[in-house]
């Protein structure tokens, strides 16, 4: 048991902008209607922003390419390493995402001449066991990691990685959000960290 006298640890916390969200929104939106049971085309972005002791404060993203469908290295990584060890769904070229070195280079230049630092990523998990193929419908997907992403997100080390988990029922869309920290190491998992979205100037009145 800790000492009364102990210092405490504040625990992490990730402040995110609604307009942040709403970009991002319009973006999954967007992509998310281009998706066919054969193409889960992924839609990402780069967290740019300030961290403070325990919190982060995500200020902006930035949209970046995904460099799979472009750099032979990366179809390469796939191939070798991410399909053998992930599945053979992964051979379709439109699933998982590597961010473009290039304008992840550029991305980060921009940021740091604004004074921000790049906190992390976002991404899209669509509904893809309800609207994929019926061979892949399993595993049911959320704003949760999954194997893949544990993979990529102790890859980065990137300390705030959000999911939005997006979905359609009827003629709406509905999203979940959460924010994760990478694994502290090869047989750890994603750690949940509290997210806190800045309410719409609308409702301070």
């Amino acid at each position: 048991m800790d000492s009364p006298d102990a210092p405490r640890c504040e625990p992490t916390t990730v402040l995110l902008r609604e307009q942040v969200l709403r970009e991002f929104l319009a973006a999954a939106v967007e992509k998310y209607q281009l998706i066919t049971s054969r193409t889960p085309l992924p839609c990402f972005a780069l967290l740019l922003g300030s961290a403070h002791d325990s919190t982060f404060a995500v200020e902006r993203i930035a949209f970046g390419r995904n460099a799979r469908t472009e750099d032979p290295a990366a179809r390469a990584e796939f191939a070798a390493s991410i399909i053998p060890r992930f599945g053979t769904a992964y051979e379709n070229e439109t699933r998982g995402w590597w961010v473009n070195s290039r304008d992840l280079l550029r991305i980060s230049r921009e940021a740091e001449a604004d004074g921000l630092e790049l906190l992390g990523s976002i991404h899209l998990h669509p509904d893809w066991h309800r609207i994929g193929p019926p061979s892949e419908r399993q595993p049911v997907l959320s704003d949760h990691p999954t194997p893949m992403d544990q993979h990529t997100f102790g890859l980065t080390s990137w300390p705030v990685n959000l999911i939005c988990y997006l979905e359609r029922r009827g003629a709406a869309m509905y999203h979940s959000l959460a924010a994760w920290a990478p694994p502290s190491g090869p047989d750890d998992q994603c750690s949940r960290i509290p997210l806190l979205v800045t309410a719409d100037p609308a409702m301070e009145r």
